[in-house]
């Protein structure tokens, strides 16, 4: 679980005085902290979700860097692209797009897709299987490519 390994980098952070990696850990356990009481406290959260959350604090992270980019603020870009960073590293290793297009055409071998219409049905099956490993845009284009 994701949620005991940041409290350990957490305090490592605050011995290094490294306040790039704190800022990356501090968003990681909010976000985890805020998923926790949404659920409820008697449940956990699944590492699945963890690894969706983890992604969007990396998209997240990515469109506010291009508008800051677009508005010439690089010293605000570049705080972002430091947190993406440190969250990156709680994602698994990060597939190539042709290991995802060899896995997605094994998918829709086995679903037996034919066209774009079963489209909805490989990405499900894509998305499962491809879970923290690959962005979800880049999955959807190569679905489309290969269905196409």
């Amino acid at each position: 679980m994701i949620s005991n390994t940041i409290d350990q980098e957490i305090k490592q952070a605050m011995l290094a005085k490294d306040q790039a990696k704190l800022r990356g850990l501090r968003a990681i356990k909010a976000a985890l902290l805020l998923a926790k009481t949404e659920k409820g406290p008697s449940e956990e959260i699944t590492e699945e979700a963890e690894l969706k959350l983890l992604q969007k604090l990396i998209k997240q992270r990515k469109e506010s860097a291009d508008i800051y980019k677009q508005q010439g603020r690089e010293d605000l870009s570049s705080i972002e692209e430091e947190e993406i960073a440190v969250i990156s590293a709680f994602l698994p290793k990060q597939l190539n797009e042709a290991e995802i297009e060899q896995i997605i055409i094994k998918v829709i071998q086995l679903s037996g897709a034919a066209s774009v219409k079963d489209m909805g049905k490989v990405m499900g099956l894509a998305n499962k299987e491809l879970a923290g490993k690959a962005d979800g845009k880049l999955i959807a284009e190569i679905v489309k490519r290969q269905l196409a």
